[in-house]
């Protein structure tokens, strides 16, 4: 048996809250976290259709990628479908969790994802986020260093790209008098005391700061630990908006479109024309992308998958490179995939299940 709490915790533990823009409200949205979770309807958007859906199908938990609550509310009398769709789903007891722009973050999220359905080799995030990292600066006796830095590893902290328990420790002497109140690891009250110590210094990404200071002063030996957390300027690798990567041999615009369509699927592509070189880096963003041309154009992209580009976005190419909108829905709904395997893999006696609604607004006329 499974709590609706520990899956969201498990969704967390994948793409933290605390990645996502200022502008957005992922999270859960609707119900009790503490409810038995009954089943998991997985979908792109939150409609009264969706969740007429999780009501048929036994599901208690819907977990969206789009947040149906993203605006504030000030009354909630059914007047429009966000109103509508969230009286049904607390009338039916049904939660619903929304993991959006936290989940494009991540490294192996919805871009990954995207560049993954194009095949693409030797990917990297477009645009690595900064301010997401601090530094932890501990002394430790010599004797416990280890155990101590093995149990700040445990919380998560110590990785640097694809390497873990990464720490940096020189040693030196600390100095220190205890007082008449104190009840000293080492040394007397009164008394000046001298300690080999070893100075560590690990990274961590900061949602993590909590952990890592109950570890230290839980396993540290000393009563008053002395330690100093430092907010980093450095970029986190794994954490950042696009991804970019190269496909495995060149191909004309015409072919590159084509290749789009086969792999993802679709049937309507808005795509700059001047564009004539060969490509072979491709940078992709699911969702609404314009905010990253630069970045496409900085690393040596030749195209750019994404959605949402107004007319004008289009000149802003420069003929340097072939931008190809083929639409919101379009670029995420693989999304719906990635999260039915973080959840599949973890709770394999939970019944999870793909909504089969088309929730995208916009459809295409062709003559």
């Amino acid at each position: 048996m499974y709590y609706i709490a520990d899956l969201i915790s498990h969704l967390e533990s994948f793409a933290p809250l605390s990645y996502q823009e200022d502008y957005d409200n992922c999270g859960l949205l609707t119900g009790n976290k503490h409810d038995n979770c009954k089943g998991v309807l997985i979908t792109l958007d939150v409609t009264e259709e969706v969740v007429e859906e999780a009501i048929i199908k036994g599901c208690n938990l819907i977990v969206t990628h789009h947040p149906v609550i993203f605006k504030g509310l000030k009354k909630i009398t059914g007047s429009n479908y966000v109103e509508r769709t969230i009286i049904k789903a607390i009338q039916h007891n049904i939660a619903i969790y929304a993991i959006h722009t936290n989940l494009d973050n991540v490294f192996n999220g919805v871009n990954g994802m995207l560049a993954n359905k194009l095949q693409l080799i030797n990917q990297e995030l477009l645009a690595p986020k900064k301010q997401l990292l601090g530094k932890l600066i501990t002394y430790i006796p010599i004797a416990d260093t280890d155990k101590v830095i093995q149990q700040i590893f445990v919380t998560g902290a110590g990785s640097v790209g694809n390497y873990s328990e990464c720490s940096f420790t020189v040693t030196g002497t600390g100095h220190f008098r205890p007082n008449e109140d104190s009840n000293p690891y080492i040394g007397h009250s009164g008394e000046l005391t001298k300690v080999e110590e070893n100075r560590v210094e690990i990274q961590y990404p900061l949602y993590l700061e909590t952990a890592i200071i109950k570890a230290l002063k839980t396993y540290h030996p000393y009563e008053e630990p002395a330690f100093d957390l430092i907010k980093t300027e450095n970029t986190h690798e794994k954490v950042g908006s696009g991804m970019i990567g190269e496909l495995e041999s060149e191909l004309s615009p015409e072919a590159f479109l084509k290749h789009i369509q086969i792999n993802l699927k679709t049937t309507c592509i808005r795509y700059t024309t001047a564009f004539q070189g060969k490509i072979k880096k491709i940078a992709v963003c699911g969702g609404s992308g314009s905010f990253l041309l630069k970045n496409a154009l900085a690393m040596g992209a030749q195209a750019f998958v994404t959605a949402d580009f107004k007319y004008h976005d289009f000149f802003d190419a420069e003929n340097r490179i072939q931008v190809c909108d083929i639409g919101h829905y379009e670029s995420e709904i693989h999304t719906k995939e990635l999260l039915m395997s973080v959840l599949t893999k973890k709770f394999t006696t939970i019944v999870v299940v793909l909504s089969s609604i088309n929730t995208n607004p916009i459809g295409y006329y062709t003559l």
